[in-house]
């Protein structure tokens, strides 16, 4: 467990604002590498690694026709007739 500022040395106080300077600058290049990776992202291919690649040749998925909500209620009726 780490000591109270209060009770830091000269020396673990100098390492410290080294840590926080440090950390600092590197937020700053950070920030530009996010900004310049999000400048070239191809959108397209970021939804594909996220989603799969799109098939144009196959028919889009069909709804469900409902929303399961009526078989959860059988389930549950059932589980209570079974208490």
């Amino acid at each position: 467990m780490s000591k109270p500022l209060s009770q830091w040395s000269a020396d673990q106080i100098a390492h410290g604002r080294l840590w926080v300077s440090a950390w600092s600058r590197a937020g700053v290049a950070m920030e530009q590498v996010r900004r310049q990776e999000l400048r070239n992202l191809d959108a397209q291919r970021a939804v594909a690694l996220l989603c799969g690649p799109a098939d144009y040749q196959a028919r889009p998925r069909l709804a469900r026709p409902s929303s399961g909500l009526i078989e959860q209620q059988r389930w549950f009726r059932q589980a209570a007739q079974h208490d």
